[in-house]
């Protein structure tokens, strides 16, 4: 079956031709030549995947490669501010699977994506480039009438839809722009989960999942660190992620994502839910654990309004769930005597997509605010300058402390050509204005720092379509 028209105008060009957003029984029409795919059995293979040549200048030196890292762009009167930056790369391109079966009165699909976007060595860029393949997406999808179970690494159920609840990249929003952090305000993830979803009418459904926890201080990503109690600063890194803890967080139970969805028409996506979290600390002065809980909610529409042309937002609003923004906002603050205060923060990706033949046009305005969290240094004490205060935000604070974080976006993706037996050929445009806004700053200092960006991409996109019903 083919996607309802009001989902033409596709989240990333992964397959060259619209595809549904759930499972398919494959089967191909009699005598009709097939685009590229595979069958073993009764399965399909698809493959899915681009190849990129990607350029950026940007007009101060960010240091991040071809991903911005939104919340530390230089501030101040250091080197980075005075010279600018241009890259070219390979890395965004992508390789994987989509596998369809019959299992029974089931319906599975399998989907595997990577990219070169990994841990790279610290000379990558003086000789050979030799960039790092990295696991994007990794799940398993079942669907047996109205319900339907997937299990792996997957866009996690608090990014933002275009269409029902999908994990297939098309079916979610994650901007069409060419930079691989997309949009500053974006709510996102791609996080091992395991997903329950309900689909009791075309026009509706409903999800809960469990996405892997990390409790979060700060330090991934560009976001800044909050400041800890001297006496307890052993926690970054170890009991609370700081950016550089890898897997070492002793986290207490996983997220819990809800979301509920309506497309009552094909016009029409609407998309409301939260999460709640989970956080567990313990003191070792004093031998004493504490716990926090996190909560957030989210409202999402698209809607068009008319032929291809598309008014979107996607918002987020809460205490705990720094983490989901892109890492901009830590989780939460560690006081004095080693208890634990959420941080408040919200973000919007806002903006406009007109899709016209084989040209795409697109605007976006993204913003990250994150509130002001102190306490004082000292049990007893008061918070009245830096060096009585710990948190994040407090008066004298660091730098990389951020109150908002800003971007407007306007962009282009032309096609060449598209077909599905031979691919496609793209050109992406992007143009970014980014600027962030810290809670303290050093008199006759700047109180923000700001870019520019440009993006351009040659794209082509492998041939290939998954199996008709």
């Amino acid at each position: 079956m083919d996607a309802p028209a009001g989902n033409a105008l596709r989240a990333s060009p992964i397959a060259p031709a619209p595809v549904t957003s759930s499972p398919l029984v494959p089967s191909l029409s009699s005598g009709e030549e097939a685009p590229l795919q595979f069958k073993i059995g009764r399965a399909f293979i698809t493959p899915v995947g681009f190849m990129d040549f990607t350029g950026v200048w940007r007009s101060t030196d960010v240091g991040s490669g071809i991903g911005t890292n939104f919340g530390s762009i230089p501030y101040g009167a250091g080197y980075g501010t005075n010279l600018s930056e241009t890259r070219l790369s390979m890395q965004n391109s992508r390789i994987g699977f989509r596998v369809d079966a019959p299992v029974g009165q089931s319906k599975v699909m399998g989907y595997m994506e990577a990219d070169f976007l990994g841990n790279n060595g610290g000379n990558v860029a003086v000789s050979s480039n030799s960039n790092t393949l990295r696991s994007r997406l990794y799940w398993v999808d079942v669907n047996s009438g109205d319900w339907e179970v997937l299990a792996g690494q997957t866009w996690s159920l608090i990014t933002p839809g275009r269409t029902g609840i999908s994990p297939l990249p098309k079916d979610v929003f994650y901007t069409l722009n060419m930079d691989t952090n997309y949009q500053a305000g974006l709510v996102w993830g791609r996080i091992p989960e395991l997903r329950v979803a309900y689909h009791p009418m075309h026009e509706l459904a409903a999800a809960l999942a469990l996405d892997n926890p990390e409790q979060y201080i700060g330090g991934s990503s560009g976001g800044g660190l909050i400041t800890l109690p001297s006496s307890l600063s052993a926690m970054a890194g170890t009991q609370l992620d700081n950016g550089a803890s890898t897997l070492s967080v002793p986290n207490l139970v996983p997220d819990v994502i809800a979301k509920v969805a309506t497309d009552p028409v094909s016009q029409v996506h609407v998309e409301i839910g939260g999460v709640e979290r989970q956080f567990k600390v313990y003191n070792t002065v004093d031998n004493t654990k504490h716990s926090a809980t996190g909560l957030g909610g989210f409202l999402n529409f698209n809607l068009e309004l008319f032929e291809g042309f598309h008014l979107l937002s996607n918002n987020f609003y809460g205490a705990g769930g720094g983490r989901y923004i892109y890492g901009q906002a830590p989780d939460l603050i560690v006081q004095s005597d080693g208890s634990i205060k959420t941080v408040q923060s919200g973000s919007t990706v806002s903006g406009l997509e007109y899709g016209y033949g084989g040209t795409q046009l697109f605007g976006y305005y993204g913003a990250v605010y994150i509130r002001q969290t102190d306490a004082p240094a000292t049990a007893g004490g008061v918070c009245s300058s830096a060096s009585s205060c710990v948190g994040y935000g407090y008066a004298g604070a660091p730098a990389a402390q951020n109150k908002m974080i800003q971007e407007a976006t306007i962009g282009i993706n032309q096609d060449f050509w598209r077909d599905p037996k031979y691919g496609a050929l793209v050109i992406i445009g992007q143009y970014s204005y980014l600027q962030r806004n810290p809670w303290s700053y050093v008199t006759g200092s700047p109180s923000n720092a700001h870019l520019n960006m440009f993006f351009l991409d040659l794209r082509y996109v492998l041939p290939g379509t998954p199996p008709r019903t």
